[in-house]
């Protein structure tokens, strides 16, 4: 790939420590074209972005995802390799990154696991990231076994494809589910991971963030896993109904026999709730693989009538 077709793009915020590292690295890799999307630093991590070569533009609005989002409009090459200006991400992994968008993918998840320095992470992010990871599996059908990575690589087209709305951390996990959502070939590469070089802090909040991202995870499920949304809910709300049930009727049945009356409704009122939940999930489950079904057969039609066109023809026969 023409390293002339990527922009690599860089949010930032209060990255002075790193961010010439940074910018000097992907330089020393053959990219010309590296934007910087900076968060209102206060420590002169724009000077220094700007000294090193890299193009530099001030977010209008606060988070992560805002900044990503924003900084499409100043870019126009048509691949874009987004990394971390903490130095946390390596710029010789950049070649490895891009591949397999020549392959046909058209996004790269880095995968930190692979190879993840000591001190990299702490225990508490460790296991917060396999949770999150493993749930995003269970509840979206996909394995893109490090979702949280900030290291990745796409298209531009493909971007465009993607509904965002998070302005914070949780950019990383709605990406990754709108490609599972939007069936957008995905590769994930295994990638280094170093840790932050003294002096750097981090911008992340443990638990701040990690609830963000759970309820994102779980929030998007509405529509790409039905079934586990409504389902999850009415379980519980069932469960709770039969335990309220089963305390009304011990109550009533072992002497000396109470009423509870207002239990009771509770109870049967949890149940109804619950089971109507579980149906309208599995209704909604239906409807949903219904409709990936329809959406598949237009696009099988829309590549056969391509296939049929001589310039479409022509074009195989060249590649």
């Amino acid at each position: 790939m023409d390293r002339a077709d990527v922009c690599v793009l860089i949010p930032t915020y209060d990255e002075a420590e790193t961010i010439g590292e940074v910018v000097d690295g992907y330089r020393a890799e053959g990219f010309s074209d590296i934007l910087v999307i900076d968060g209102n630093s206060t420590d002169g991590t724009r000077d220094i972005a700007r000294q090193c070569g890299a193009r530099v533009e001030t977010q209008t609005g606060t988070g992560k995802g805002q900044a990503i989002r924003e900084a499409m409009q100043y870019i126009d090459a048509p691949y874009v390799l987004m990394a971390d200006g903490d130095g946390t991400n390596p710029p010789s992994d950049a070649a490895a990154m891009l591949e397999p968008l020549n392959r046909g993918y058209e996004h790269v998840v880095g995968n930190r696991f692979a190879d993840m320095r000591s001190g990299a992470m702490t225990r508490l992010n460790k296991l917060g990231n396999r949770i999150v990871n493993r749930a995003f599996a269970y509840i979206h059908g996909e394995n893109f076994v490090d979702i949280l990575s900030g290291y990745r690589a796409f298209t531009r087209e493909s971007f465009e494809r993607l509904n965002l709305t998070a302005d914070g951390f949780g950019i990383e996990t709605e990406m990754s589910i709108e490609c599972a959502k939007r069936n957008v070939p995905t590769a994930v590469v295994p990638v280094t991971y170093h840790p932050r070089p003294d002096g750097s802090d981090t911008n992340l909040r443990p638990f701040r963030d990690g609830s963000v991202i759970f309820l994102e995870l779980y929030r998007r499920a509405k529509t790409n896993n039905p079934l586990f949304y409504f389902g999850s809910i009415g379980t519980l709300s069932t469960l709770t109904g039969v335990v309220m049930a089963f305390y009304v009727a011990f109550e009533w049945f072992v002497p000396p026999r109470t009423s509870h009356e207002v239990i009771a409704l509770g109870a049967a009122a949890g149940i109804l709730f619950g089971v109507q939940l579980l149906i309208f999930g599995v209704l909604a489950d239906m409807i949903l693989t219904f409709h990936r079904e329809q959406l598949r057969r237009i696009e099988e039609l829309d590549d056969g009538e391509s296939d049929a066109s001589p310039a479409k023809r022509t074009q195989k026969q060249r590649r």
